[in-house]
């Protein structure tokens, strides 16, 4: 049996019971796996902060609504931060992600260690007897649990062991407002601002006392086009107004990033319209070819409504002409051309972590904010807690550069030194009068300041729930005060700048999950996968199979780290070295058709990859083998 086309394994390993803080999404019940019994269960192991946890839910909906009968779908919310482990914080989270499903809060990862996970998201199958029937890591996994439910529902039902009816599922009270988790804002010509309310999945323009003007959307969850009272959006974030001459020479103002819908669309302000402009409505993944050769093409085409995008997050518009977007679920820069639709790279390779130098070679992770200072571009890249910025000259990137972070496990609240500080999940990004930078400092509720003449942090204000956005806004008398968007609490907020800044020193964190005990020397790597049913590795162009790997520090690594086919690798780990991370991704790619046989024209290929940083300590008693799950099927 070979660890990249595995079958069911011919044992069975029972599920370990579901414990942890609080259940949410049950009414207040508390459940327990005998309270399953009897259904199918899908395990997801999620943090809130994660894009790739996001998409997952959304990929799970049509599932759970075709099931739901006979599937029911726990999510295991195990944090990545320290913000994460808040329970009103989750609480808020499971009700803007409209999650419907039980959640179960295990904030001291006790769930996660008995299920063995290593990565969010993680998937993990339960058959109605309560075994373990499958382990998946990563996305893009619905059309093989829809196969694999289908075999469980035959299996069990001939056995008499699965029971129909309605899951544990309570739904909350419904929030009422104005906004609805609010994400990003702009300031418009005529001083009012045009705000993303996400929750309510619509655009809202306020005046100066934050009072509604007008709506435009409907309101409701979709995609749709037209006039501002049947346009639909889905979960939008980030926008960016066109200058006057722009916008009358392509017929539209305003262009907003509509994460979930994979798109971006236009709003005229004059008539209320929406239209779109990029993205075809499926997510995005790297093209199976050249993700496996790690080369991603700069120019993507200017039939822009038939390019996939992949949950833009931020729009920017720039001075060279082009649109900025921050493409958080390829962990990506992209252009986007109003004039001649064309979409572009602009930089990062679309692997996640931090990683500085020329734009083809960058790595960003879940960019989320975008601001401007001349032509450059300020970055908050939130998964890797970091204040990124991109030198342009002439419209083109020049360079990636990082002013604070480390990784993509690092955080804190901690102000000073630049390559001390540090930030906590930042989302947005505004450059002050005098240039120095205001970051929406999101997880540690604060909106912090980067000083680059004297690379030094500061922080401006404190005690915010969840800051989105933060842009400039002018007072009463004139002076620049800060605008954000306080997504937690529903509402914008002016807040002065101070004269003299706070200095914080909270301390800086990591992210805490078990270490791996292992040997030094010779350790091999194993990564199982098998492509679901009605699909097979497509090996047209050679092995589909990939492995990268490489060390913080990179000393833990004395040989095997680098980029090649196959998903075994042996590594050679340095003794001197008492501990550290291994940072792994898998790549396999599979098409429609069947084992043994050739793949059809024309058959959809998919692209499954997975992210894992390992956190590992040397130990002479330790492992020698570490095993993975891409897909693993039992």
């Amino acid at each position: 049996m070979s660890a990249t086309e595995s079958v069911r394994a011919n044992y069975k390993v029972r599920a370990s019971e579901l414990l942890g803080r609080n259940w949410l999404n049950t009414g207040g019940k508390q459940l327990d796996l005998e309270a399953l019994r009897g259904k199918i269960v899908l395990l997801d192991f999620w943090t809130f902060c994660c894009i790739n946890c996001l998409h997952v839910l959304d990929e799970l909906r049509p599932l759970e609504e075709q099931y739901s009968d006979v599937l029911v779908t726990v999510g295991v919310h195990s944090p990545k931060f320290e913000h994460e482990a808040d329970p009103d914080a989750l609480a808020a989270a499971v009700e803007r992600y409209e999650i419907h499903h039980p959640v179960l809060d295990d904030p001291e990862l006790v769930t996660w260690q008995a299920y063995g996970a290593r990565a969010w998201p993680t998937l993990v199958v339960l058959d109605p007897e309560g075994y373990i029937v499958a382990h998946l890591s990563g996305e893009g996994h619905a059309q093989g649990l829809g196969s694999l439910v289908e075999e469980l529902i035959a299996e069990h039902e001939a056995k008499g062991t699965l029971h129909r009816g309605d899951g544990p599922y309570v739904a909350p009270e419904a929030r009422e407002g104005d906004l609805r988790f609010p994400g990003k804002a702009i300031a418009l010509e005529n001083g009012n601002f045009l705000v993303g309310d996400s929750g309510h999945h619509r655009l809202v323009e306020l005046d100066a006392n934050f009072e509604v003007i007008r709506t435009i959307g409907t309101g409701t969850k979709g995609y749709a086009d037209g006039d501002a009272d049947s346009a639909q959006f889905n979960e939008l974030q980030g926008l960016t107004a066109l200058p006057a001459e722009l916008a009358t020479e392509v017929g539209y103002d305003v262009i907003v990033a509509d994460t979930v819908n994979h798109r971006l669309r236009s709003v005229n302000l004059s008539t209320g319209a929406v239209g779109t402009l990029a993205g075809n409505g499926v997510q995005r993944l790297l093209d199976t070819e050249n993700a496996r050769q790690e080369v991603q093409p700069t120019q993507l085409g200017t039939d822009a409504t038939n390019i996939s995008l992949s949950s833009p997050w931020d729009v920017l518009y720039h001075p060279s002409g082009k649109v900025i977007v921050a493409m958080a679920g390829t962990h990506q820069i992209f252009a986007f051309d109003p004039r001649t639709s064309a979409v572009s790279v602009f930089a990062g390779t679309g692997l996640e972590g931090l990683n500085d130098g020329k734009p083809e070679e960058a790595w960003f992770a879940q960019s989320s904010g975008l601001a401007l200072d001349g032509e450059n571009i300020w970055i908050a890249d939130s998964e890797t807690s970091a204040l990124r910025w991109i030198e342009v000259a002439e419209g083109e990137a020049i360079s990636v550069n990082t002013a604070i972070g480390t990784g993509l496990f690092d955080f804190g609240f901690r102000d000073g030194q630049a390559e001390q500080a540090r930030l906590q999940h930042p989302l947005g990004v505004a450059v002050l009068p005098d240039h120095s930078v205001a970051v929406a400092d999101s997880y540690n509720g604060a909106v912090r300041r980067f000083d680059p003449a004297t690379k030094t942090v500061t922080t401006l204000a404190k005690g915010l729930k969840e800051p989105a956005d933060v842009l400039v806004d002018t007072s009463v008398d004139g002076d620049p005060v800060l605008l954000v968007v306080e997504t937690n609490t529903h509402q914008l907020v002016r807040i002065p700048i101070p004269a003299e800044a706070l200095v914080v020193d909270e301390g800086a964190s990591q992210t805490q999950r078990p270490k791996t005990r292992v040997q030094a020397g010779n350790h091999e790597i194993v990564v199982r996968f098998a492509a679901p049913k009605g699909q097979k590795l497509d090996d047209r162009w050679g092995d589909p199979t990939q492995l990268k790997i490489s060390s913080s520090p990179e000393e833990l690594l004395l040989d095997g780290g680098g980029t090649s086919v196959g998903l075994t690798r042996t590594l050679k780990l340095n003794p001197e070295v008492a501990d550290g991370v291994l940072h792994i991704t898998a790549r396999a790619a599979a098409c429609d058709g069947e084992p043994g046989g050739e793949i059809p024209d024309h058959a959809a290929c998919h692209l499954y990859q997975q992210d894992w940083g390992i956190p590992v300590v040397l130990d002479a008693e330790g492992e020698s083998e570490l095993l993975l799950d891409l897909r693993g099927v039992n």
